[in-house]
């Protein structure tokens, strides 16, 4: 008989790959696998009812117009609530309207407002869901090993919108839009199922604060008494605006009428996606010691895609450009999460979390929206050179920030209720509290 002892072992989880982490993990590869695919669909349902690239600006607007007006309420209510409870709900409020906006392409009785409203209700379940995703995925890995457990959790997110891309380009072009919207709609409900079953017992209570507006006015001062934390989120407001309208609007015009369709765009948004497994998987082993000095400068490639555009470049070397652009923007984030993770106390992830999201996406509505009268009065080519330009410039003034070029990483995170630093004293004083809060 063969004992306990001497039974083979099945192989165990690394030790912060625990119960919460491995959910979310899972949860964020099925929402990947369809909401990449939708992306691209939601683009091409536009244009399949005739509209054009103003029209496909105005539904991107319409989803991210909610995103940045409930972004803070969905930071402090994700900081109040269990958080997990806060994600099943915006996951069932996106499978919802998914669902609709599946039913009315598929019918062919999507009009523009329809769409518009739809993508809004789905931008506002993002805007709830977003905060308390990052601030529980933060709070489920620890230690020095949290860089890594960053890197694996982006690498398989990543995975899945490879996929999800690639193969819902190839469904818009074989099945039509409508349907691989009805699979991001799916996607959505298996992932709150998976969500519901999170533990937030580690948690520690939340002590009784004043109200809703306290709550937002303590992350406020989180977060702007971090220098390095409010100038990228600046710089992301740009960045993140002129990218999403060269990818949102652009792309698919470009696409059509100068690489073939959807099945090119696809494919070069799964190079992006293969990209962006690349850079995890090289973040899994590399550590920089100056975390955001080695992302900010990943960030400059990403002018890169808006450029191939414009020229435009055939299929192949955009393929290229953006699997080089996806490398390097996965560095950025790694080291970003990486960087709030060892700086921000843990029952404040949420609030800090909601003013980096609404800084990041506070000037996307406008971008999109003016995406399409951009390219008639500018041309395209022009309208595309200009985001390409922005995203140098932008970048190149943040690494003037000392605070950015020298935090520096550790090991231990930051204990819960640890003041921010104080802005009166100098700037050699703030510069050199960073790296050593807590």
């Amino acid at each position: 008989m063969t004992s306990a002892a001497d039974s083979p072992r099945r192989p165990r989880r690394p030790s912060w790959a625990g119960r919460n982490y491995t959910l979310l993990t899972a949860a964020a590869v099925v929402t990947n696998l369809g909401s990449q695919g939708a992306l691209i669909a939601a683009a091409f349902a536009v244009l399949d009812a005739g509209g054009d690239g103003g029209d496909v600006g105005l539904v991107a607007a319409a989803r991210t117009l909610p995103l940045v007006l409930f972004l803070l309420i969905g930071g402090a209510v994700a900081d109040r609530l269990p958080r997990h409870r806060v994600m099943v709900a915006a996951n069932a409020l996106n499978c919802v309207s998914q669902a609709v906006f599946a039913a009315l392409v598929v019918a062919g009785q999507a009009h523009l407002w329809q769409m518009m409203l739809l993508s809004a209700l789905g931008g506002t379940g993002q805007a709830f869901f977003n905060p308390a995703a990052e601030g529980m995925l933060m709070s489920s890995v620890g230690g020095e090993q949290a860089s890594r457990a960053f890197a694996m959790f982006r690498m398989a997110m990543q995975g899945a919108g490879l996929g999800g891309a690639a193969l819902g380009g190839a469904l818009v072009a074989v099945m039509g839009p409508g349907w691989v919207l009805a699979v991001d709609a799916l996607a959505f409900a298996v992932a709150g199922a998976l969500r519901s079953f999170l533990d937030v017992g580690h948690i520690p209570p939340r002590e009784p604060g004043g109200g809703l507006l306290a709550d937002l006015r303590d992350g406020w001062r989180e977060f702007i008494g971090r220098p390095w934390l409010w100038t990228i989120v600046a710089q992301f407001s740009v960045v993140v605006a002129v990218v999403g309208a060269a990818d949102a609007v652009y792309g698919p015009l470009v696409a059509r009428d100068s690489l073939g369709g959807p099945g090119p765009w696809g494919l070069a948004l799964g190079a992006f996606g293969a990209g962006t497994v690349g850079g995890a998987l090289l973040m899994t082993r590399w550590k920089p010691r100056r975390l955001l000095l080695a992302g900010t400068l990943c960030v400059f490639p990403l002018a890169a895609p808006a450029a191939a555009l414009a020229v435009p470049v055939p299929v192949g070397p955009l393929c290229a450009v953006m699997f080089v652009s996806g490398l390097a923007i996965e560095v950025f984030g790694v080291s970003w999460m990486t960087a709030l993770h060892q700086e921000i106390p843990e029952d404040k992830l949420s609030r800090v979390s909601a003013y980096d999201w609404f800084g990041s996406i506070a000037m996307v509505p406008l971008a999109t929206a003016l995406a399409g009268p951009a390219e008639q009065a500018l041309g395209r080519t022009t309208a595309l050179w200009g985001c390409s330009t922005l995203v140098v410039v932008v970048t190149a003034a943040v690494l003037c920030m000392p605070d950015v070029r020298n935090l520096t990483r550790r090991t231990r995170p930051v204990a819960q209720g640890t003041p921010v630093p104080d802005l009166v004293k100098g700037s050699a004083d703030a510069e050199g509290s960073v790296g050593r809060l807590g």
